[in-house]
């Protein structure tokens, strides 16, 4: 795909900002010692441009990112060519261990994927986020497609 037919199906700023609003589950791409991408489907919330997510602090996603914090995360949908759209964000992580903070990004993280909060759960996301740690993406580089701005030119 040329240059011009890149920038031609790329998503604007708001349309990737509503994008990321909307997506379900990510891929996060870490990367192990042995310098292999390490690719794991994960929740997330986005908050001011920034990714979050929780996963537990001895998780080999965790001890990837601190070792090396350069991640890739992409969000996309589609079933067929033409209806392919997506996000790849290249970036920085970083680990928060805060429980209060990561009990927020749980809660928020539960809200958006069930729509309701059941009775009670504040205490399973507290206790939930004793042995947990925030994992918050800076992007620095973002790519994006949406195939149905071709037209049915492949």
């Amino acid at each position: 795909m040329g240059m011009n037919r890149r920038h031609q199906i790329e998503l604007s700023q708001a349309d990737q900002t509503r994008f990321l609003e909307e997506g379900r589950t990510l891929v996060l791409s870490t990367i192990d010692r042995r310098g292999y991408p390490h690719s794991v489907a994960m929740w997330y919330v986005m908050e001011d441009g920034e990714c979050l997510m929780t996963t537990y602090g001895k998780s080999q996603k965790a001890l990837n990112i601190r070792r090396n914090p350069k991640v890739a995360l992409m969000v996309e949908t589609g079933t067929t060519y033409d209806t392919l759209k997506g996000v790849l964000i290249r970036g920085q992580a970083q680990l928060i261990e805060d429980v209060d903070a990561c009990v927020g990004v749980l809660t928020r993280i539960q809200g958006k994927m069930m729509g309701s909060m059941p009775e009670g759960i504040e205490d399973a996301l507290r206790l939930q986020a004793r042995k947990r740690v925030i994992i918050k993406v800076t992007p620095e580089r973002v790519s994006s497609w949406d195939h149905s701005k071709l037209g049915g030119v492949y």
